[in-house]
């Protein structure tokens, strides 16, 4: 009995081993790319959006930290930045209407980065 066991296994085992052997290779093909990349086509050639880099920021009336506060533009609060005057943007808090002058150190572009 057991020289049949040993014949039966061996059998089975050559069977499955055959298709393996006939089978063709797999060959994968390796994508390529693009060789020229136009200046249109990369997000990090546009500036960020404008974002408030802290909760809230005193919205003035004139581009200096001595002049009125006239509001608060708040994180969450959209805004538009119509002009920039050294250190500081003119916007407009969307949210209030509230026109005025904030500090670019708290309100700014974000970085966008591109690895190419």
């Amino acid at each position: 009995m057991p020289i049949r066991r040993f014949t039966v296994t061996a059998a089975v085992l050559g069977g499955l081993a055959l298709p393996l052997l006939a089978a063709p290779s797999a060959t994968a093909a390796v994508p390529s790319a693009p060789s020229v990349v136009t200046a249109v086509s990369q997000p990090c050639e546009r500036p960020g959006r404008w974002v408030v880099g802290t909760k809230a920021v005193t919205i003035r009336s004139k581009a200096t930290t001595a002049s009125t506060a006239v509001g608060i533009l708040y994180k969450h609060h959209s805004f538009t930045v119509h002009k920039t005057s050294g250190a500081w943007h003119h916007i407009t808090d969307k949210t209030t209407g509230v026109r005025g002058w904030v500090s670019a150190k708290y309100v700014y572009r974000t970085v966008r980065m591109c690895l190419n």
